[in-house]
């Protein structure tokens, strides 16, 4: 039997926050909906099953803890280079 599909979803503000914070989790349908809702709205979707089990052992609403900022900075370093190859299309 396939294993249900899971998401989580990141939010990043670094002039209020020190690292990362797990603002949504969920697995079937739950991360169904938090995919659809990031491809509505242009969020770069990462497909890491790996970091996703992870972070979806997190509490929400808190942010990472410091032994995940280097595979996080890893992550948003694909954001950023995704956003430059936007803006420069």
């Amino acid at each position: 039997m396939k294993k249900p599909k899971k998401a989580v979803a990141l939010k990043y503000h670094p002039d209020k926050a020190v690292a990362p914070i797990l603002t949504a989790k969920g697995a079937g349908l739950v991360a169904e909906k938090i995919i659809s809702v990031a491809r509505r709205h242009g969020v770069p979707i990462k497909d890491d099953p790996d970091l996703v089990e992870v972070l979806s052992r997190l509490d929400l609403n808190r942010e990472i803890p410091p032994e995940l900022y280097v595979v996080v900075a890893e992550l948003l370093a694909y954001v950023y280079r995704l956003n430059a190859e936007k803006k420069n299309r």
